[in-house]
């Protein structure tokens, strides 16, 4: 098993560290918002059908998260007005790659987490 590789261990680099890992999930963090860039990675949706797909969010949430991810770069909101009615729809930006390794080091763990509960309740 590889152990988390850090800096040299003093206090301005366990506070680098702390930083670094808040501001992460000060952007991306939460209950929701790696679930609707994954929703998003599949092709650009509707609200209704972004709500549909994110199982369990409200129209409230959806709406306020999809406010944060566009301020910070990692979704698009599309307004085609020559349509009627007009139709919004939302889709990544070039920035969301760049949680690809993230999402799936996420997806990884999730699996062998998930994995080892589900042995816990076999024996």
């Amino acid at each position: 098993m590889s152990t988390l590789t850090l800096p040299a261990h003093n206090a301005t680099s366990c506070n680098a560290a702390l930083n670094a890992v808040g501001d992460a999930l000060y952007v991306i963090g939460g209950k929701w918002k790696m679930r609707i860039i994954i929703a998003l990675k599949h092709g650009s949706k509707r609200f209704n059908e972004l709500q549909r797909t994110v199982t369990g969010i409200s129209a409230r949430v959806l709406s306020n998260e999809l406010k944060d991810l566009e301020i910070n770069g990692f979704v698009k909101r599309v307004v085609d007005s020559d349509a009627t009615p007009v139709v919004v729809t939302y889709e990544l930006m070039p920035y969301a790659d760049t949680l690809t390794e993230v999402i799936n080091a996420l997806h990884n763990w999730g699996v062998m987490h998930r994995n080892k509960l589900m042995q816990k309740l076999v024996q």
